[in-house]
């Protein structure tokens, strides 16, 4: 079963390739969480990664379309695609809301996320590139996919505590700077700090699919 023919690593390697731009995407956000001011400039390189990942998801779909025998199951590799391209549409939308906000200066805890985001993509690749060998690699795979769940789960407290610092920081702005100016920053940075909380669920659920391909074939 898993002496996979050079046709059947076609599908591994088109994860691998959407895994990475997965990644990619996560690089550049955590860039611009640290330096909102290059936000517009690096904008077309989201759309560049957005529209790669489309592409590669389309050509996954057509090999199922034409392939009577898959190396996993059929559904696995379709949900796995449409997870890994939808993970880079979110980081998309994020960054996109950055620059649609005129987000200005980060949260105390955003940067810490995204890098959490970072170390997440990281491992998803790692994980597809060892899929081509589940029986041997299993046990990296799921400590990848462990690690993926342990990032996710430091996010969770990570963002809970920013927007609470966020609301206390409204509060005290709002009595110096005005209501309004404050809960406009408040607005801004909530949304973005949610978007990067389910970036770092979406991985999870991308970690949780290898898990399931694990337990299969390993």
């Amino acid at each position: 079963m898993f002496n996979f023919s050079s046709k059947d690593r076609e599908f591994f390697d088109l994860f691998i390739k959407n895994a990475e731009y997965f990644h990619l995407a996560a690089l550049l956000l955590d860039e611009i969480i640290k330096d909102p001011n290059k936000s517009s400039e690096r904008m077309d390189e989201i759309l560049g990664l957005e529209s790669s990942s489309d592409e590669v998801n389309e050509e996954i779909i057509q090999k199922l379309n034409l392939s009577f025998i898959t190396p996993i199951d059929r559904e696995d590799i379709y949900s796995i695609a449409g997870e890994l391209a939808t993970g880079v549409d979110m980081l998309h939308d994020a960054l996109q809301r950055i620059i649609m906000y005129r987000a200005g200066h980060a949260t105390i805890k955003s940067g810490t996320m995204t890098g959490l985001l970072v170390e997440s993509t990281r491992e998803l690749v790692k994980a597809f590139k060892l899929m081509p060998d589940i029986k041997n690699n299993h046990l990296a795979m799921i400590e990848s996919v462990h690690k993926v769940s342990d990032y996710e789960g430091r996010g969770d407290v990570i963002y809970r505590e920013d927007i609470s610092v966020l609301f206390d920081e409204a509060q005290i702005a709002a009595k110096h700077q005005g209501a309004s100016k404050a809960v406009i920053h408040l607005i801004k940075w909530k949304d973005i700090v949610e978007d990067i909380e389910q970036s770092l669920d979406h991985c999870k659920k991308i970690g949780d699919m290898i898990r399931g391909v694990v337990m299969k074939y390993a």
